[in-house]
């Protein structure tokens, strides 16, 4: 039976018929759906959002000493935060199967950074696979897991968001139940000592010839002899994009194991063809390698080191082929991001951004959106958690430079405060910090699509769990003022951060308010409208940023399709010329 699956869900499906048994994640685009929907195999396998990433693998590894396989995934930014344990657990080994994913994400299309964690697999000496569609996702999960039991090693499943979002057929096939041994305690393996270290690093490096005599002969490595004049050494999707590019007659090394790098095959391959091309994304990470063997090869001189590629972009960069020009006969508007309207961050952004004598540091997640104009509120934002050390770090530089007039506000969304807020949190505190840390808990993983976190009472697979409560979290960190506030209450909102500033001791504010979009709430949605009669033309409503508010005829104007009757541009009106209908 053939199904139309995304990289994704196809990923999901491997995951399942590979006999796996428990899989932990963070959510991160473009990695989520993978999580998302396992659910549906959970009579067969367990799996969970965790706090972070470095948790879920830590998690999944724990599965995997346990004797079961095991997956993680999570977006190429993750990775980062899930290294430390990603090392180790390549130097110990593993018990069943263990699959790491990280999903890149070329062009950087919803990431604050463009890394390219092929350099990941190479740094931490494990093998790695890469799939060109949704067969090969499916696929390649059963071959990952088989190469990490035969190698004794962690797999990095490395795959990119045209991958992951992309649909293709997928053959399905049925689950392949995997024995577990009985569990037997194994220290020399898997405590991770420094006697048991400098052992290990011996054996990976074994590992790491028998692996590169392996990739040589791997079934998804494969030439495509289709002619001597041109041949392409690709992998993942740029495999598709050549197979479009290149002219008939060009053959192609397609490689599915790109760590270690099959050095002997890609030599064979080259004495085959006249002219060899190597087509990635990113680094030159392939490139330099083969260079580095004595194989001549083109490559980033002609793809370059940026964005993503395209069937399109390569024609033009290696033959000079310019598309024709598309006239499209209209002139397309420009949509800056927003926040959404009725969204419960607008108001606490457009209360700080009447502070004057404030600096706010920013985090990832929705409320991101609020360094955008009209609203202009965050000066920084680097990583998941730095809203509060970003913050700390700010403000200690203020303290050592003299400045006392700047009060420093960091804030974060809830499901980030679990990720890596809390270590943030005890920074202040314990290095008596001149911080108002703030908690924007639109009680849902918002950015990412809506998942569950550890304080929306629901675990991935549905059940009902303990709600960890932010409030309680802070008090025990030792924050002796926490101020919880409806962010779209504006007179409230003022009061709470006047309150926070004027704090003699340690203050804290969580702003409470569902996301809008969360389907299994009811919300009290209607719609507000302006009094022409009454509206001054001030354009004050357009300062709050909400994507319903414009301008007709001089006067202030609410799309009644967008509008959800949030009442923040009433409250700011002074003149009532806004009301809610029905009120």
């Amino acid at each position: 039976m053939k199904e139309l699956l995304t990289g994704n869900e196809a990923v999901a499906r491997g995951t399942y018929e590979a006999g796996a048994r428990v899989c932990s994640a963070y959510p991160g685009t473009p990695s989520t759906e993978i999580l998302e929907n396992m659910p549906q195999f959970k009579d067969s396998v367990y799996s969970e959002w965790a706090p972070n990433e470095k948790v879920a693998l830590e998690v999944a590894y724990g599965a995997s000493i346990s004797g079961v396989r095991s997956m993680c995934a999570m977006k190429h930014v993750g990775l980062n935060v899930a290294a430390d344990p990603l090392f180790t657990a390549s130097y110990n080994g593993v018990g069943g199967g263990f699959v790491v994913i990280t999903a890149d994400d070329p062009a950087m299309h919803s990431s604050q950074n463009e890394q390219d964690n092929r350099h990941y697999a190479k740094a931490a000496k494990i093998p790695m696979v890469e799939p060109s569609d949704s067969q090969e996702c499916k696929d390649f999960m059963r071959i990952a897991f088989e190469i990490s039991e035969q190698f004794n090693t962690p797999v990095l499943f490395r795959m990119t968001t045209r991958v992951c979002h992309s649909k293709s057929a997928v053959e399905l096939g049925p689950r392949q139940e995997i024995a577990v041994p009985e569990y037997k305690p194994n220290l020399d393996k898997f405590m991770s000592s420094p006697a048991a270290a400098r052992i290990h690093h011996k054996e990976v490096e074994e590992r790491t010839l028998r692996l590169e005599e392996f990739s040589n002969h791997c079934e998804i490595n494969r030439m495509e002899m289709n002619g001597p004049e041109i041949g392409v050494v690709t992998a993942s999707i740029c495999y598709q994009y050549s197979k479009e590019a290149f002219p008939e007659g060009t053959s192609f090394l397609k490689l599915g194991l790109t760590n270690p790098l099959p050095i002997e095959l890609i030599r064979e391959f080259a004495s085959k063809v006249k002219k060899l091309y190597v087509v990635e994304e990113l680094d030159p990470y392939m490139e330099e390698a083969i260079k580095a063997a004595g194989i001549e090869c083109i490559g980033k001189e002609l793809t370059g080191l940026l964005y993503e590629l395209n069937p399109q972009l390569l024609e033009e960069r290696i033959f000079g082929k310019k598309p024709a020009p598309v006239e499209l006969g209209v002139n397309p508007v420009s949509r800056p991001p927003a926040l959404c309207p009725g969204c419960p961050h607008r108001g606490f952004f457009y209360t700080m951004s009447k502070q004057k004598k404030t600096v706010v540091t920013g985090d990832i997640g929705c409320y991101t959106l609020g360094y955008m104009p009209p609203l202009k509120v965050q000066e920084a934002l680097v990583c998941m958690g730095g809203g509060f050390t970003l913050a700390m770090g700010m403000a200690k530089g203020f303290e050592a430079s003299g400045i006392k007039d700047k009060k420093v506000f960091g804030i974060m969304g809830d499901s980030t405060f679990f990720h890596s807020g809390m270590t943030g949190s005890a920074e202040i505190i314990y290095n008596k910090g001149a911080v108002v840390p703030v908690i924007l808990d639109n009680s849902i993983t918002g950015m990412t699509g809506h998942q569950d976190n550890p304080g929306t009472g629901l675990t991935l697979q549905g059940d009902v769990a303990d709600v960890i409560k932010i409030e309680d979290v802070l008090a025990a960190i030792g924050f002796k003022k926490i101020i919880i506030v409806d962010p779209q209450d504006l007179k409230a909102m003022d009061q709470a951060v006047k309150d926070a500033n004027e704090s003699t001791v340690p203050a804290a504010i969580i702003t409470r308010r569902p996301c809008i979009l969360i389907k299994n709430i009811k919300h009290d949605i209607g719609k507000c409208q302006v009094d022409p009669e009454k509206c001054k033309s001030c354009k004050m409503c357009l300062k709050v940023g909400c994507p319903a508010i414009g301008m007709k005829d001089n006067k202030a104007f609410i799309d009644q399709t967008q509008c959800v009757g949030c009442t923040v541009c009433a409250q700011v009106c002074p003149f009532d010329a806004i009301e809610r209908l029905g009120d």
